[in-house]
């Protein structure tokens, strides 16, 4: 049996295509004067992200792809305006959106008999300090129930324009994982009915989750006992 036919419904296992080296870290966990032995604070790593794939896709993806092009073309849509690349990698398939054209082309992933992508299982943000003029990231799953498939969306917007169209008109589950990700990330979702904070209170300066959060500043206190704040710990890198 070969790779593909393991993974089910005909899916390429990897592609080996050449990935964008977008930046250089080094230590273990970005902190570097712990005092560390034990040589993770001298590791230099490279910040990859895949490359995009040549075609064939493999299995189904070249028919997902072809519909979806088609279909935005009989819209009178340029593909190559909305998608900006298609990566295949690991055995999953991600069109990369311009985030002008993200609501014509979820609409169409989700209307279009061929394509039939009804479910969106979420959004969630990613904080890409490295990639310059694209650090936030916002990354929906769809799967189409009808087919059996399962996909990805990736739309990027700046740290100095962090604004990208709600989906939720589309997929209305999409209403507190958006929420979420603005809460963490700083998102915006522009048409999103009400786009407040959903974890963080009402107050909360910042936005946790990404990179350039500082660590330090509340200490917790935990049945009696205070917790130190991050910054104020013993680091391990």
């Amino acid at each position: 049996m070969s790779d593909e036919q393991r993974n089910g419904n005909n899916v390429p296992a990897q592609r080996d295509d050449t990935g964008e080296v977008i930046g250089v870290r080094r230590g273990m966990f970005g902190a570097g004067d712990g005092g560390d032995t034990s040589g993770y604070g001298g590791l230099v790593r490279t910040v990859t992200l895949p490359g995009a794939t040549a075609r064939p896709y493999g299995g189904w993806f070249d028919e997902v792809a072809d519909e979806l092009e088609g279909a935005l073309e009989e819209q009178g849509l340029v593909p190559e305006n909305a998608i900006e690349k298609t990566v295949v990698d690991r055995g999953e398939l991600t069109f990369h959106i311009a985030r002008e054209h993200l609501l014509q082309v979820a609409r169409t992933l989700r209307d279009d008999p061929a394509l039939r992508f009804e479910l969106c299982t979420g959004v969630s943000g990613v904080h890409y300090l490295e990639d310059k003029g694209r650090e936030l990231h916002a990354v929906y799953h769809l799967r189409s129930i009808t087919h059996g498939r399962l996909i990805r969306l990736e739309a990027g917007a700046p740290d100095a324009d962090r604004h990208i169209p709600s989906l939720v008109e589309v997929y209305p589950t999409n209403d507190w994982h958006e929420r979420e990700t603005y809460d963490f990330f700083g998102i915006v979702f522009d048409g999103h009915p009400a786009l407040t904070r959903i974890m963080m209170p009402d107050d909360w300066q910042g936005f946790p989750q990404r990179k350039d959060y500082p660590l330090g500043g509340i200490p917790v206190e935990y049945k009696g006992a205070q917790i130190p704040a991050p910054d104020q710990r013993r680091s391990y890198s």
